[in-house]
């Protein structure tokens, strides 16, 4: 059984390699914040993250969900019954990276939705790329320490990948620590592996001045290291895939 966490600034590293038909690697720091959705107003006396407005951090509900700007509860519980998932009014946490100073990219964000129980009851996986595009993959969880979860790729997110093959998540859901492994194979052979490793501190403006004293303008070097290293790709003759009509807004996938 996993314990609902509190909201949290989680701080660790990133690291991407590519294993075929060359291999190339990268990892940087980066730290992500946790929310609990239906929570935010309390977050609202901190100097540091601003909610619905401007402040060094900040957070806005239109950078998910339905990009509407309303409450992201009714759409997540939307999501997770299509993939028959119930949360029986269960709490959810958003782990993302915030706005700094005003601007975020958010190449991956989770939403973890829990039963009344405190037990894991499903995993969004919503995925943006740098066209402005956005999907999630929406998959049942067992509520175990650690999750082994798959999906089909159907959402283009780089070039230099094609729009094929499957995903595979290890994920130990966030707590003192957070951990996600993300398999790609295509035809069963593993073309790239990305991993998120990261650790709890408490929320707070203390924590949050630490992260931006120590990672400054981060959400605007996360962008700028994608297009980098898809330079380096380019430089080294990797395939360029044009980019497909998107998908719908989601799909789903299932426990491994």
């Amino acid at each position: 059984m996993n314990a609902v966490p509190d909201p949290g600034v989680y701080r660790g590293v990133t690291a991407h390699v590519r294993t075929a038909p060359f291999e190339h690697r990268f990892s940087y720091d980066v730290f992500q914040l946790l929310f609990d959705i239906d929570r935010l107003d309390a977050l609202k006396p901190l100097k540091w993250l601003g909610i619905e407005r401007f402040a060094p951090f900040s957070f806005r509900a239109a950078d998910h969900g339905d990009r509407s700007g309303g409450p992201l509860r009714p759409w997540v519980e939307a999501r997770f019954a299509e993939a028959g998932v119930d949360l029986a009014g269960g709490p959810v946490r958003l782990l993302c990276f915030p706005r700094v100073l005003g601007y975020v990219f958010n190449p991956l964000s989770l939403f973890l939705g829990y039963r009344p129980d405190g037990t894991l009851a499903g995993v969004i996986y919503e995925v943006n790329n740098t066209f402005g595009e956005t999907h999630s993959y929406v998959i049942p969880a067992r509520g175990g320490a650690i999750e082994h979860q798959e999906a089909a790729k159907i959402f283009h997110v780089s070039p230099f990948f094609g729009v094929e093959g499957r995903y595979a998540f290890t994920l130990r859901p966030p707590g003192d620590t957070f951990s996600l492994v993300v398999d790609k194979a295509v035809a069963g052979v593993r073309d790239h592996v990305a991993t998120l490793k990261l650790r709890r501190s408490e929320l707070t403006d203390g924590a949050l001045a630490s992260a931006f004293l120590g990672l400054p303008l981060m959400t605007l070097k996360v962008i700028t290291a994608i297009h980098w290293e898809a330079l380096k790709l380019w430089i080294k003759g990797a395939r360029y895939h044009h980019k497909p009509a998107p998908p719908g807004p989601a799909s789903t996938g299932r426990p491994a």
